[in-house]
């Protein structure tokens, strides 16, 4: 009579969610808890980010808490690799930052460009730097990158947005073909007007800028939203949710509008 080995048991899958501490991040880093993934999340501020952290506890999620700023190049290796030495490894990469400033091309100077492109820009080539060797050790991966539906559709006052975020769809498809051997799918997830944080202050500085009410501002916003009204941020981690699941195994290369029907582009 032969013996049989017990079954191995599924290795965790492991995500790390960058400015996770609010908003965007935070409804992306608590679906993916959800749905079984041990998540490292990372933001700035530490009291908003503990916060988070102890709400995904509480729901039974599994979570390591790094205070970090993603423009800074040590930042994004050290959270990389206490990701990797908490969990082993690295599955899912979500790349997420600030917003930069509003308003029009000849009010930014260089120094605020350069910022930009460090917060936007490099902070992702960064991170998908480091993380690309732990998912090629695991056998594949999934980056996913948050971007804006500035990418489809140009944003007024949003120059800022509107070129850098478009520069990282852009090697978000580039990667998706390099990494296609790699079994690493890349992916970015453009939101629309969601009721974050951001889009409060965005409305509260075009107020400003016309002489009129941040409602009055909020109002048009939503008038040009077919499903008239905004989105809830758990609704945006529903889509980071289903790219990083095993029914998206066959999507790469794409950006996913989440807007309510806003961009009018096919």
């Amino acid at each position: 009579m032969t013996s049989r080995l017990p079954a191995s048991e599924p290795r965790p899958r492991v995500a790390l969610v960058c400015a996770a501490s609010r908003g965007l991040g935070r409804a992306s880093a608590e679906a993916l808890a959800r749905d079984g993934f041990q998540v490292a999340i990372c933001a700035r501020g530490a009291e908003a980010l503990a916060e988070t952290a102890d709400a995904i506890e509480r729901a039974g999620g599994e979570v390591l808490a790094l205070p970090a700023d993603v423009s800074r190049r040590e930042d994004v290796e050290r959270v990389i690799a206490a990701t990797v030495a908490r969990f082993g490894g690295l599955d899912v990469l979500v790349t997420n930052s600030g917003g930069p400033p509003s308003g029009r091309f000849l009010s930014f100077d260089d120094d605020t460009w350069k910022e930009a492109i460090d917060t936007l820009l490099l902070s992702v080539v960064r991170l998908c730097r480091a993380a690309v060797p732990q998912m090629q050790a695991r056998g594949g991966g999934r980056i996913i990158c948050i971007t804006s539906i500035s990418v489809k559709q140009p944003i007024e006052g949003l120059v800022l947005s509107n070129a850098l975020r478009s520069a990282v769809t852009s090697l978000a498809k580039t990667l998706s073909i390099e990494l296609a051997a790699d079994n690493i799918l890349v992916n970015c997830v453009a939101p629309g007007y969601t009721r974050t944080g951001r889009v409060v202050e965005l409305s509260e500085q075009a107020a400003a800028r016309e002489g009129t009410s941040a409602a009055a501002i909020e109002g048009r916003t939503i008038a040009k939203i077919p499903l008239g009204r905004m989105g809830d941020p758990k609704e945006f981690g529903e889509a980071v949710a289903f790219l990083a699941s095993p029914a998206a195994s066959y999507i790469s290369g794409v950006t996913i509008p989440v807007d309510g029907g806003w961009t009018r582009g096919l």
